[in-house]
Formats: C-alpha cells, structure tokens, sequence
C-alpha cells in the first residue's frame, strides 16, 4: 500500500504531538561571532527524574500564567506530577480544596497537604529534598527594565490573547460553552477596565451586558490583527535586547525572573504572525524543552 507525499506529511506532523519540545541554540550565523558572556551561558542541567509514590497533583488553567509558573518550576526540578485542567468555569473543585475560586493549587497526597499561591508553591518545591537538590532555582534579581517591558504590552497582549484564548476551542478550561462565557463574562477588554466591566454588584454599577461582552470579544477576532502584531513585533525586539542569553533572561543563571517571563510570553505563541527575534525565540524554545511546557504555536490564530 503506497503512502502520498500528502498522507506522509500528516503522518509525521502528528507524530510531532507525541514528542517533547526541542530545544535550540544560536548558531554562529544568526548570533554576533564575538565570544560574548551570553553566548558562553550554560543551560540549567536538570536533575533526575523524581518520581513520588503518590504523585503530587497541579490544578490548573492552561492559559494562566501563575499556574504556568508551577509547571515551569516542576518541569525543570523533573518532578513528575499529575495536572488537572479546571473548567473556567468550575467553582466547585477549586473552593473544595482551599475555600475559593483559584489557580493554580498544589497537593501532596502524602503529605495530605494543600496550598495555592503560585510563588509560594515554587518555594516548598524547590526547598523540599524529597523532590530534589534544593534551591536549584535563584531568586528574583529585581530587574526594573523586565517589569516595565512587561507593564508597557499590557494592554497589547490583553487585545490580542484573551480573544484567542477561547476562540481556538483547544484549551482544556474552554472546551464547553460555560467555561468560555466564565471567562467572557469576567476579563474585560481594552479599553473597558474591571469595574466598568464587571461592575461592583450594586444596582448603579451592575456591569455589561453579557451579549455586548460576546460582541466585543467577536469583533476583537475579527478585527485585522496586523497593526497590533507589528507594534508586537517591534516590543519584541526591545525584550530581545535585554536578554542575557538563550537559556536564562538575568546574568547568574535560572531563576524567578524566567519562572515570571517565560510564563507570560508564553501565551504570544497563540497569535499567529509574531516574529520572535532569534535569542528571544531559542529562549521560549529551550524553557519550553526545560520545563515540559508546550508553546501554542500549532495552534496560534
């Protein structure tokens, strides 16, 4: 039975769904040929796998950037663990674990021990030996230049991502309606801000409309994206230049700044027609290797 060069290529594009995310360097061509600091920068070596009897368990949202932190942190600490996706719109499970509506959570069965709190997560990880040399992770360097990057595309990323977000239909929070009006109805697009959004409960600020909600966010899709992705482009270019290398944002190694970054920027792999500059690219690539976080490029719109 004879293969067509069409059925071939399906073949091998969903096998690429089965393998890890691979990480990249930059050649000799595409970075300066000077022996610079960042060039000669180490990747993080991973430990080895940690395996628990009773795996710990992550409840997550899979867009969320605070939870992506946690599955950045234990994918790179190679602790393996189980992930349950929320629905946007479950209440119930997270409320039964901590008491309120909130991601991500982390459990240890073995332990019966609970906690949310991304960061605080992070710090039991990564100071517990059961799950590894500790401190593997340096804390925060304080970088201001980062932070106001981040502030200055806000708004940006917010126009572009939150639409996508439950447009594509893949996320594992938004496979039913009701979670993507959950989302709909309580992340407000710019230039509407959270009262004016959601109002405050009161008769004189009750918030919008749902259908002018779902209006909004289907004229954000329809919108032509090609001004906004090119402002993105040109943000992305600023980001790039304060890199310290491929494999760590800030000189001294892994640390809370890439848990932080590389959990936000992951979500502009979901806009289709972003053109990462080169070390910014082999960045998101190799945390993604590192972490055992996907990128959504595959299913970027």
């Amino acid at each position: 039975m004879k293969l067509s060069i069409l059925s071939l290529t399906l073949m091998i594009s969903a096998a690429a769904g089965f393998a890890a995310p691979v990480a990249r360097s930059i050649t000799a061509s595409s970075a300066a040929l000077s022996m610079s600091t960042a060039t000669e920068a180490q990747a993080f070596a991973k430990g080895p796998r940690v395996v628990r009897e009773q795996l710990p368990i992550l409840y997550v949202y899979d867009h969320c950037p605070f939870c992506v932190r946690v599955r950045l942190a234990l994918g790179v600490k190679n602790i393996k663990h189980l992930i349950h996706f929320l629905a946007n719109d479950d209440i119930a499970t997270p409320t039964g674990l901590v008491g309120k509506k909130i991601a991500p959570i982390f459990e240890l069965p073995e332990d019966k021990f609970i906690m949310g709190e991304s960061l605080d997560i992070i710090t039991k990880i990564d100071t517990d030996e059961r799950f590894g040399t500790p401190n593997q992770i340096q804390p925060a360097s304080g970088r201001k230049d980062v932070k106001a990057w981040q502030k200055s595309v806000q708004i940006l990323l917010r126009t572009l991502q939150r639409p996508r977000y439950v447009a594509t239909g893949l996320l594992p929070e938004f496979q039913q309606i009701d979670g993507r009006h959950a989302f709909i109805q309580n992340h407000q697009l710019p230039p509407y801000e959270k009262p004016e959004w959601k109002g405050d409960g009161t008769v004189e600020n009750p918030g919008m409309e749902m259908d002018a909600k779902l209006k909004l966010y289907a004229e954000a899709m329809a919108a032509d994206p090609t001004p906004l992705v090119e402002d993105l482009n040109a943000r992305l270019v600023e980001l790039d230049d304060m890199l310290f290398s491929e494999h760590y944002c800030s000189e001294g190694g892994f640390s809370l700044d890439d848990i932080d970054l590389w959990a936000r920027l992951r979500s502009i792999s979901i806009v289709q027609g972003v053109a990462w500059p080169t070390k910014l690219r082999c960045y998101m690539d190799n945390l993604s290797a590192l972490g055992d976080v996907p990128l959504y490029d595959e299913m970027a719109l």
